[in-house]
């Protein structure tokens, strides 16, 4: 017979395909079951473990005896997928209770594979039993397997919480599960508050289960995550390798779950080379059967707790758990709280303690009709005895016993097949005992069916059980507090330094106390050692714990503490820029260094093209990783300088064709961070060098190492935009003017050569004159070095 053709849409017949594709991997793949926490090859895996005999206690088998056997009665998919799920249950870093006990290779924390099926022996671990304890009780509901040969079980007994306790991970389609360990007493002792307060908060349930347990340790950084995940099913944990500092070195005993101890050590290394990470001398991986111990030696001029944030920052020594409570409920996907994950279970073990004591009843019930047709007889034994004797057969026995002595069949049977031992006054009084005990035993039953609190009474004690059975301590340790990347501040010594950055870029800091005072005139020591081609571009002092604001020349601004520049002698270049700002191919052209971002100051920038702006400091305060708008740029213009001001003070602009305009700040108005700013001075073939509050003394020096400082007076107030009065000659002996500096009497300042001397003397050694003086000699000079920055030495205001 020929089957009819159907018309369907191809758009309707794709969708019912995929969707039951798709829950056929959700259901008979990639999720666990809720009540167990197993996905179907783990069940099927340790079922044939417990029909195997490989108990604990018994000897171990070949793996492929396993695999074998569960690939031809209950999993008709790879070898490969049997075993990889097995060896996972045996490994002591995926599971934190491995359910299977391995002998042989099982693969290491480095990412080496298991060696084969056919080399490879194991048996069920102690607690792996538990998870299967009365499976042969009728517990659980057995349905056919895939040949119909032979039936398999839907669920696991699960004596103890496996789901919660071990944790599970599977991609199906359209959804996954990433569900953390935890540790087995910290989830009993949650699990018997549930059973007693079935009606409490989730928030009673918190301090009870602190958060997961990693099979590897490491670190949980806040509780945020942990809580967000408890109360919605989902949240975010960052995990941290458990580090020492000791003698300028890191020494690493824990990493984070999941992470290959081989993988992290290689991208460390990538990142030391790449110079990403600086300050690592070497990588040592010294781990034994004792323990991990990752050793990272560190240079003499490397700040450790700065090297580790970087490690932190770029590696896996710090990673992102990603928590998804998905399971199956009933066959269908759902997301759960805490709640509802001990919800399920209890429910579950509820039902599981109802049908062990219904067929414990049942059993009871059945021996004790057995017991009570063997005491009619022993009780009566020579007619019982003549009754069989005067019978043709069997048949004819069976039916006088039951006719004669008003037994069952069933009873009638087991006379029949009683032994002539049995009829000792010993015997008959096990007998009796045996009858009255199981009396008993049946009451009890009885009691516990008819009666909820006994059933929950039962699954406390059993869990109470388990904690003294399986002792355990917690490994991973929740530090308290943000789960942000923490600012180890009070490992940091506070005291001032000089930060300096080179024209490429290299910065570094540097104690204020290793610079000397030195005369007016002097050579001056070096400060930095440079390439040729660089040379020291940005100088100025703040404290280890103050803020930095970093404004580029394309009107981006950056934030970063002072601690986390990189610490280095007088004679290193320091470290690159790029590895702690994420700068986009962009110059730093002013650092701002802040105490604290208060209301009432602002920020007053200027650029090489004369434009001034003025924004409040507060809206500085939080820029992102990648930086934000400071002040939007014409063509072909940059940012100069930027200032800090209390709203009332006033500014002096300079170019380096020696020119000057003061104006006041209440000329600016204040405008957003992204606004262009006004006109500050009129430029003629000119350029803007720099930008000081107009207080005390302007300093103002020349690239020939000239210069001179004159009282703010001389400078005339005008509005802004003017083209300004003359601020010092920039003739052929002077050179450009290439800074300017408002200084005090008792100030200190610096000067910084392009080949990278630096000199620090005294403002009252420079020479005080007026607005139109050539200046004096501040700094000698070697053949063709030239002066290119000045900074003064001043505490933050």
């Amino acid at each position: 017979m020929v089957e009819q053709i159907q018309r369907k849409l191809i758009e309707e017949e794709m969708k019912e395909s995929y969707l039951d594709y798709s829950m056929s991997v959700i259901v008979g793949r990639a999720l666990p079951d809720v009540h167990d926490g197993l996905k179907p090859v783990h069940r099927r895996i340790l079922y044939v473990m417990h029909e195997l005999g490989l108990n604990h206690n018994k000897a171990f088998k070949k793996s492929a005896n396993v695999v074998g056997t569960c690939l031809a009665k209950y999993h008709p998919h790879g070898d490969v997928a049997v075993y990889d799920s097995m060896v996972r249950m045996a490994q002591g870093f995926s599971l934190r209770y491995p359910l299977v006990d391995g002998q042989g290779n099982w693969g290491s924390q480095d990412g080496d594979s298991a060696a084969a099926y056919r080399y490879t022996e194991a048996r069920l671990k102690k607690i792996g039993e538990e998870l299967l304890a009365d499976i042969d009780k009728e517990t659980v509901r057995f349905v056919p397997n895939f040949d119909n040969s032979t039936t398999e079980p839907v669920v696991l007994p699960s004596k103890f919480p496996n789901l919660l306790v071990n944790g599970s991970s599977g991609i199906a389609v359209g959804m996954a599960t990433n569900m953390p360990p935890h540790n087995l007493i910290e989830v009993v002792n949650t699990m018997i508050h549930y059973v007693d307060h079935q009606e409490c908060d989730i928030n009673e349930l918190l301090p009870l289960l602190p958060g997961p347990d990693f099979p590897t340790g490491g670190q949980i950084l806040g509780r945020s995550g942990i809580v967000n995940a408890y109360k919605t099913g989902r949240g975010q944990l960052k995990v941290r390798a458990k580090v020492e500092i000791k003698e300028r070195r890191l020494i690493v005993s824990e990493i984070p779950y999941q992470v290959n101890k081989s993988v992290l050590i290689e991208n460390m290394a990538d990142l030391v080379r790449d110079k990403k990470v600086e300050g690592i001398s070497d990588i040592r991986d010294e781990s034994d059967r004792k323990g991990m111990r990752i050793v990272i030696e560190l240079k003499a001029s490397a700040n450790p707790e700065l090297v580790l944030n970087q490690l932190y920052k770029h590696s896996q020594l710090q990673t992102t758990f990603g928590i998804i409570n998905l399971a199956l409920v009933a066959g269908q996907p759902k997301v759960l709280d805490l709640k509802e994950l001990m919800h399920c279970y209890v429910k579950h073990r509820k039902r599981i303690v109802t049908r062990r004591t219904q067929f414990e009843l049942t059993k009871s019930n059945e021996r004790a009709h057995i017991l009570e047709g063997l005491n009619i007889a022993l009780s009566d034994i020579d007619p019982v005895v003549k009754t069989i004797k005067q019978s043709k057969n069997v048949e004819d026995a069976r039916s006088s016993l039951i006719k004669h002595f008003k037994l069952s069949e069933k009873q009638a049977n087991a006379i029949l097949e009683m032994r002539l031992q049995r009829l000792t006054s010993l015997e008959t009084s096990k007998l009796k005992e045996e009858y009255e005990e199981l009396l008993k035993m049946i009451k009890g039953y009885k009691e516990i069916l008819a009666d909820e609190h006994k059933i929950y009474g039962i699954i406390k004690s059993e869990l109470t059980e388990l904690k003294q059975k399986y002792p355990d301590t917690r490994r991973t340790q929740i530090i308290d507090g943000s789960d942000e990347d923490i600012e180890d501040e009070d490992l940091i010594k506070e005291e001032e330094v000089v930060i300096t950055m080179s024209h490429t870029g290299y910065i570094k800091r540097i104690p204020l106390e290793m610079y000397k005072q030195q005369k007016r005139g002097g050579r001056g020591v070096i400060a930095s050692t440079t390439k040729e081609e660089d040379f020291i571009e940005h100088v100025f002092v703040t404290n280890t714990h103050s803020y930095i604001l970093f404004f580029s020349d394309k009107g981006r601004v950056y934030w970063l503490k002072g601690y986390k520049i990189p610490e280095s002698g007088r004679y290193a270049k320091g470290g690159n820029i790029i590895n702690v700002l994420a700068l986009k191919d962009e110059k730093i052209t002013a650092m701002i260094p802040v105490k604290e971002f208060k209301e009432e100051y602002s920020l007053v920038m200027a650029t090489k093209l004369g434009l001034v702006k003025k924004t409040g400091l507060i809206e500085y305060s939080r820029p992102r990783q990648g930086g934000i708008i400071a002040i939007t740029l014409r063509d072909h213009d940059k940012l100069v300088e930027v200032k800090m001001t209390n709203g009332s003070q006033e500014l002096l602009i300079a170019t380096s064709k020696g020119m000057a305009v003061r104006f006041k700040e209440e000329d600016i108005r204040e405008s957003g961070r992204q606004a262009m700013g006004v006109r500050g001075i009129r430029l003629v073939s000119d350029h803007v060098i720099g930008m000081e509050i107009a207080e005390g003394m302007i300093l103002s020096v020349c690239e020939n190492g000239y210069g001179k400082r004159t009282p703010i007076e001389e400078y005339r107030l005008i509005n802004r935009g003017g083209k300004g009065v003359i601020n010092i000659k920039a003739n052929e002996r002077n050179g450009k003017v290439i800074g300017i500096k408002g200084v005090q009497e008792s100030d200190e300042v610096m000067f910084i050569t392009k080949k990278g001397v630096m000199i620090r003397t005294s403002v009252n050694n420079i020479s005080d004159v007026g607005r139109n003086a050539m200046g004096v000699r501040l700094m000698k000079l070697n053949e063709g070095d030239k002066v290119i920055k000045v900074a003064h030495i001043v505490g933050e205001e």
